[in-house]
This record gives C-alpha cells, structure tokens and sequence, in this order.
C-alpha cells in the first residue's frame, strides 16, 4: 500500500473497536493454548510463580533475606519482582513473535495489523493478573500465621495503588512490544538476541536482592546508577512500596521517570509500527 492509500492513522486505530470481538477471541483463544494439554490447566498460573518463588528463596534467602537489609518478607519480595519481571518478558516475548505466527491469516484476511501484538499482551496480562492470586494466599498466610515473625507486615489502603505499577508496566510493555513486533518480522535474530537481552535485565532488576545489601558505594556508585536506568527497577519498587512498605513512600522520581519512558517508548512503537505494516507481506 502506497503512502497516498495508506490509511490515515487516526482511522486506522478507530479500527479498533470495530475489531474488539476479535480482539477478545484471540487472547480467549491464547489463554486457552496457553495450557492446553496440561494435566494443572490454569492452576498452573498459580503454582508457577510459587514454585519458582520457593527456589530464589531457598536459593538466596540467606543471603538476602534478613531484616538489616530493609526486607518486611523476602519470601513476598521476590515473588512481587518474579511476578512483575515475567509479566514483561513473557508478554514482549509474545507480542514479538505475534505478526509472524500469525502469517496465514495475514495473508488471507485484512484486519489492523496491530491487532495481533496487543492481543498477546492482553492475553499474558490477564495471566498475569491471574497470577497475582498467589501473592493475596502468600501474604495472608505470612499475616495470620506468621505475624509473630513479621510484625511489619500489615494490611492497607495502599494496596488498592498497585494498579499504578501495573498500568506503567502494561505501557511499557505495549511500546516494546510493538518494536520488537516489527523487527522481528525484518530480522528474525531479533528473536535470539532479545532472549539474551532478558536474561540481562533479569539481574539488573532487584528480584531477589536489595540494592541496599550491594553496598553500592565508591568506585561502585555507577552500578546503582545504571539499575535506576531500568523502568523495571522502578515499576517493581512501587509495586512493593504498596504492599510491604509501612506509610507511603512512592518514589516520584521513579515514577514520572517509568510514566515517560513507557509513553515515549509506546508513541515510537505506534509509529514505527504504522510505517512498517505495509511490507510485513512481503517478508512472513
């Protein structure tokens, strides 16, 4: 399609509503893929994340976990970075390779192109939300079983706020997601090196430590600076601020810096998204 017959983009994404009920078939039909075969099903949404919880626990718990280094339940705190840390991957791993699964249909029916990437990533994050069942049974257990040994650990108006965290990630995760959509139909290495990429944002965001606990100071001062460069960093950091934190201590240099960085990032994505679309045929 040339750019005279392109369509305008604001009609282009008006489309949107008009495809909503496809929309919804495809993250209804993602989820149900998702487990098909599996004996667990969905409960897998919730065994998951507590089974890889218990391992970093396990693992670094006695490195990590004590109360010097700031921790109310270590056990909480790495399953709310496992939890938000593989929201992102799984849903920007997905959006990526959406346009090529979806090959065949492309090439038989139109519908906006856009369709494909947003509807992986509405489908991993209603898993995602799913998933957050086990954070309520793990911080109810902790607080009715074991308050004795967390005292600090209490219940608040504050929790109702990690729809913030979770709002910045979806951003963040729209505007990566498109990219990474997009050049992954044009170079398909993208796939090889962005699992890479993940294993290294992995440790740059605090999942199973604290940065306090790295003694950041000195000649080291730069590899804070360098964490705090991640939005994961902060989106993580409010999340756990609503839930583990005593009083409100929202970062809001973090925050207004994660809000920007997902709006720009997402604004980039929609265009080059747009601009791209008419030769994905030529290419899948």
């Amino acid at each position: 399609m040339s750019k005279e017959n392109r369509i305008p983009i604001k009609k282009y994404f008006e489309n949107a509503y008009k495809y909503r009920y496809l929309v919804q078939e495809i993250v209804r039909k993602n989820i149900k893929l998702q487990y098909r075969n599996s004996a667990l099903g969905m409960f897998w949404t919730f065994l998951q994340p507590l089974l890889n919880t218990i391992v970093l626990v396990l693992v670094f718990g006695g490195f990590f976990g004590k109360s010097s280094d700031g921790v109310v339940c270590y056990a909480i705190y790495v399953l709310i970075g496992r939890l938000m840390f593989e929201c992102y991957s799984q849903s920007t791993k997905r959006a990526m390779r959406s346009v090529r699964n979806s090959a065949g249909i492309i090439k038989k029916v139109y519908v906006p192109k856009y369709i494909y990437p947003l509807s992986n990533l509405f489908s991993t994050f209603v898993t995602s939300l799913i998933s957050l069942s086990v954070l309520v049974v793990m911080f109810a257990f902790f607080y009715i079983f074991q308050h004795a040994k967390y005292p600090d650990l209490v219940l608040s108006w504050k929790f109702f706020l990690v729809i913030v965290p979770i709002l910045l990630l979806f951003l963040l995760c729209t505007g990566v997601g498109m990219i990474l959509s997009v050049l992954n139909v044009f170079f398909k290495d993208i796939e090889y090196i962005y699992d890479v990429f993940c294993n290294l944002l992995f440790y740059m965001t605090p999942v199973f430590y604290t940065v306090k606990s790295m003694k950041l100071t000195g000649s080291r001062l730069w590899i804070g600076y360098m964490l705090k460069l991640n939005p994961l960093y902060w989106i993580v950091e409010e999340f756990r601020s609503c839930v583990l934190v005593n009083g409100f201590d929202w970062n809001w240099t973090g925050f207004w810096y994660t809000l920007a960085f997902g709006v720009v990032t997402t604004i980039i994505g929609v265009i080059f998204f747009y601009k791209k679309q008419d030769k994905f045929i030529l290419y899948i």
